[in-house]
């Protein structure tokens, strides 16, 4: 096992978890309530695969097992679109000095809408889902709200 970073790397995955009838799953921020998302995180280390940190991501923060029978490997997709946006200056201490920029990679999950949410309690406290557009508006994240808006026009080009 790789030991942890002494800082957080600038290179994190954003995965829109959807049903097939476009609901979206939204968790909540445990440290800034109100603060509604998609699942977020960075690498653990520079050479881990963007695949591999969104199925990481993905389990540790609502517990869906991504290549299980419930949800196959195929269900994840990648966007191959990566946004790069200003890291929120409150957030910036957990990166080495000097790191303002992030690079977010895009991807989106197809889960059964009535699959169990088990969420991380040190980083989540609740979850909903919401329509699409719904799901949007409540994003706290500009580039999170996006790539929902996104969502349909993306699933059009499978």
């Amino acid at each position: 096992m790789s030991q942890e970073p002494a800082h957080k790397i600038p290179q994190s995955v954003l995965v829109v978890i959807h049903s097939p009838e476009l609901e979206v799953l939204l968790i909540e921020r445990a440290k800034q309530p109100g603060f509604w998302q998609s699942v977020t995180g960075s690498k653990d280390h520079l050479d881990e695969d963007w695949v591999l940190t969104a199925i990481r991501e993905v389990a540790e923060e609502t517990g869906i097992a991504i290549g299980s029978p419930a949800v196959p490997a195929s269900a994840l997709r990648d966007w191959a679109l990566e946004n790069i946006y200003e890291i929120y200056p409150v957030w910036r201490h957990r990166y080495a000095p000097g790191v303002t920029h992030n690079t977010e990679r895009v991807f989106s999950l197809q889960v059964p809408r009535e699959i169990p949410i088990r969420l991380a309690p040190r980083e989540h406290t609740q979850h909903a889902w919401l329509p699409w557009q719904e799901a949007a508006d409540r994003c706290f994240s500009p580039s999170n709200a996006e790539a929902i808006l996104m969502l349909p026009r993306q699933l059009q080009n499978r």
